[in-house]
């Protein structure tokens, strides 16, 4: 029942909060229905239609927002909440820099043109706007990670003695401390300190992990049980209803260099990214399925031709013929499936160097992403259950896995581009290899990187953490995992 204290707006929120969108629907439009400005209900309502699916109808009521009088900073901080979550974030990084304009004091608004700003490449107003964040609020702690990602810190511009004391201030929270160590140990890092780097990298991550519940036995069985459940690709003879020569699919682990290879292919003509997207797991897992007693086997009985159809529509197939990329590095976990489902798709697996992907991840704070990164035995029995898959995919996929080597990438790209290029039935063009003149927008953890021209300086970067990574490369050869480089 709705408390009579509450507006229809602030019910409205406090039921989209709770998960449920259609009740929130008419609070939400009576709400609106009284403003004469733009206001924040504007912004509430058009969430709650996306979260309905209505997406249309989401974009409609920013659009009719916005010719509205001017309204509070607020109005226009929920319609760039919502532009950003519709995918459009030049109308977002607009919105948040208006809300800045309206209230210069707020430094949430600060820290989100940020965010906005660094998606879309524009660095140093992304670092301008973190300073102005923490210069109203110190307390805004992920803008100190995000501000050191932005770019390659130098001895006469970096911010490791703010960060030392920041981290020194009593009472700080553990949420605080671990984005405030990943910060400093990548400045450290840049500045060629990597003990002191590593320091910061460890107790971060030791931080971070003590707050998960993971278990690496329960991923091991995971990846496992995909192997027996995805013995044959092969898909049954039926009639195709979707053209999956379409569709290409970027997989491997994460720092691994998918994000690089996705920013080369789309630099050649006829290509679009859709980006880290769960559109052919959420398509798989939700699909009605006549299969056996666990969510492996009920994946692996479904019927592919509505799979197929069903990821196509998600992923904005439409009549242009643009080869779709879905840069998704974990859709390494259904490769059989998108194998029967997509049996034309172009599948590219990027892989690196065990100890450099393994530290790679290691020194990334990915949230609750990714949650065996954060502890070396955790780490190595991953990537160790992780090898095991891939060669697995390697027997039962054959030819339409194209393999590609970090190293090698950025060792010979043009060599290398090219081949994947092929791969894909897409034309070369060497002008595809200046990624820091590709304007498409980036959300990953390489945001800031792949800004810059291709560099090889992540080869070998473990090198430098020798010291400090014999736990790491012992766990992987007990794991099965070989690292002669470290002998």
């Amino acid at each position: 029942m709705r408390s009579a204290a509450r507006s229809p707006d602030a019910e409205a929120a406090h039921l989209l909060r709770a998960g449920h969108p259609a009740q929130a629907l008419p609070l939400a439009e009576r709400a609106v229905a009284t403003q004469r400005i733009c206001s924040a209900a504007h912004g509430l309502l058009a969430m709650i239609l996306l979260r309905l699916g209505r997406t249309p109808d989401a974009e409609a009521v920013i659009d009719s927002a916005l010719q509205l009088p001017a309204g509070p900073a607020e109005a226009y901080g929920a319609l760039a909440q919502t532009a950003r979550a519709l995918g459009q974030y030049q109308r977002a990084r607009d919105l948040y820099r208006r809300a800045t304009e309206l209230d210069a004091a707020m430094p949430l608004y600060w820290h989100q043109l940020a965010t906005c700003e660094r998606t879309l490449g524009r660095l140093e107003a992304a670092e301008e706007a973190c300073d102005r964040a923490l210069a109203l609020d110190p307390r805004q702690y992920p803008c100190y990670l995000l501000r050191a990602e932005l770019r390659v810190q130098t001895e006469a511009n970096h911010h490791c003695e703010q960060l030392r004391g920041e981290l020194t201030r009593p009472g700080l929270p553990d949420a605080a401390r671990v984005l405030l160590g990943y910060a400093l140990g990548k400045e450290l890092d840049d500045l060629g300190r990597f003990d002191e780097a590593f320091e910061n990298f460890a107790r971060a991550a030791s931080t971070h992990r003590r707050h998960l519940s993971y278990d690496a036995a329960i991923d091991e069985h995971k990846l496992r049980r995909i192997t027996e459940v995805f013995r044959d690709t092969h898909r049954p003879s039926e009639a195709p209803e979707v053209d999956s020569s379409r569709f290409v699919f970027i997989v491997g682990l994460p720092r691994s260099g998918t994000t690089l290879l996705e920013r080369i292919l789309t630099g050649l003509p006829g290509t679009r990214s859709n980006g880290e997207t769960d559109h052919f797991a959420r398509t798989l897992l939700s699909a009605p399925s006549s299969g056996g007693a666990d969510v492996f086997a009920r994946a692996a009985a479904v019927d592919w031709r509505e799979i197929a159809a069903g990821y196509a529509r998600c992923a904005g197939a439409d009549g242009s013929g643009a080869l779709i990329i879905e840069k998704q590095p974990m859709n390494y976990l259904y490769l059989g499936a998108i194998r029967r489902a997509l049996p034309q798709a172009r599948i590219l697996l990027v892989s690196r160097s065990p100890l450099d992907s393994c530290f790679a991840m290691y020194r990334t704070l990915f949230g609750e992403a990714y949650q065996f990164s954060y502890d070396f035995q955790d780490l190595a029995r991953y990537y160790a259950a992780y090898a095991r898959l891939i060669e697995h995919w390697r027997g039962t996929l054959g030819e339409s896995l194209h393999e590609i080597q970090y190293e090698q990438l950025v060792s010979a790209p043009q060599q290398v581009a090219a081949a994947a290029a092929r791969a894909c039935g897409l034309p070369w063009d060497d002008s595809a290899l200046a990624v820091d003149q590709n304007t498409e927008i980036c959300l990953t953890q390489s945001a800031a990187q792949v800004r810059r021209p291709i560099y090889r300086s992540s080869v070998d970067r473990w090198r430098h953490y020798r010291a400090h990574l014999g736990p790491l490369a012992h766990a992987l050869r007990r794991c099965g995992v070989p690292t002669p480089e470290f002998e």
